[in-house]
């Protein structure tokens, strides 16, 4: 699949493969972008001033130190294209995004496998990889990871945000589930200066539910790197639509704290009931769970209309893992009912 979402080649009633706010788009956001003839004859605003202004104000970051992109994965490859590394370190299981980004510019990829056995968590041995390992020029890391849904440790995370140091590594650390998660304060954007080779992603794609407004930013402490960054992007690449519902979302705290109390306790309940089911879950602090289980699922529910995200391409993982997100209630019983079903007649 490479990534979720495809609701276009496939017939669906329920979408589980994508991991975006299962309360759906905000109606702030609505309202932002009502009126489309407003938009519709007009330029966007090539530098996005008043989002960048509003992302400034909320991390207290100055406004050379935010871009915005066309989506997360613009600027994952924007970073790519400017750092234009030789060799590139990347934890798996993780998002296609990065390896296709790295291998885009020809670099070599050094893979680090976490671990089945230790839930997938990132160890102490990323910090070993990076002292051994000859002359990396770059580390992309998910803190919570996808499809794993876990954070790496905070001390662990920090020992080696120090040893990129050492080594001038640059470090992207993408924390585009960092608002849907149990833990917000593990942001790495308020210590963002402790480390110049720092920067980190977030996206409103997933935590507003815009998928197809594209919508990401990056912040960082070294202004001339986020310059070589920009350098790499196209004009206008925000769209003005884009621009003025990420400005609505940032106003509207309440709708991501609703969110949240949906996630933690759906979580809860679809991991109770899958491991009553006997299928695996691997524990998660986000808004989608990886599963594994001899049960062709995929399949299975897309026969029932309904689509989760096969991982069987994830390095690391294989056709027994699965990731589903976390929706509202009623559909996480559906979900629920389909799969015993499945499971009564294996």
């Amino acid at each position: 699949m490479i990534h979720g979402g495809d609701v276009y080649r496939n017939s669906i009633d329920m979408d589980f493969s994508v991991n975006v706010n299962p309360l759906g788009i905000s109606e702030s956001v609505k309202k932002s972008i009502n009126n489309l003839n407003e938009f519709i004859g007009l330029y966007p605003d090539y530098k996005s001033e008043t989002l960048v202004k509003k992302l400034s104000d909320i991390w207290n970051i100055k406004e050379n130190g935010i871009v915005c992109g066309n989506g997360a994965s613009e600027l994952i490859m924007a970073v790519v294209h400017a750092i234009k590394p030789k060799k590139a370190l990347l934890p798996v299981p993780s998002f296609y995004g990065y390896r296709h980004a790295i291998i885009s510019c020809d670099a070599e990829v050094v893979y680090y496998y976490l671990k089945e056995e230790n839930n997938f968590l990132i160890d102490e041995g990323i910090i070993d990889l990076v002292k051994k390992e000859d002359n990396p020029d770059l580390i992309i890391i998910a803190n919570p990871n996808n499809p794993t849904g876990k954070y790496i440790d905070s001390a662990l995370l920090k020992e080696l945000l120090d040893e990129c140091c050492k080594k001038n590594i640059t470090v992207l650390l993408d924390e585009c589930f960092m608002e849907l998660s149990d833990e917000r304060d593990r942001t790495m954007i308020n210590n963002i200066f402790e480390w110049d080779i720092l920067l980190v992603l977030r996206a409103f794609t997933k935590t507003f539910a815009m998928p197809a407004l594209r919508l990401g930013y990056l912040i960082g402490a070294d202004p001339d790197k986020l310059s070589m960054i920009r350098k790499q992007l196209p004009e206008w690449n925000v769209s003005l639509v884009a621009q003025r519902a990420g400005e609505a979302a940032l106003d509207d705290i309440s709708y991501l704290e609703r969110a949240r109390e949906i996630i933690f306790r759906e979580r809860r309940f679809l991991t109770k009931e899958l491991d009553a089911i006997g299928i695996k879950t691997y524990p998660s602090s986000t808004d989608f769970i990886l599963i594994q289980t001899k049960m062709p699922l995929f399949e299975k529910l897309l026969d029932k209309k309904i689509l989760i995200r096969s991982c069987k391409d994830f390095l690391g993982l294989d056709k027994d893992y699965y990731r589903i997100a976390i929706k509202q209630h009623d559909e996480n019983i559906k979900l629920i009912e389909s799969i015993k079903k499945i499971a009564e007649t294996k």
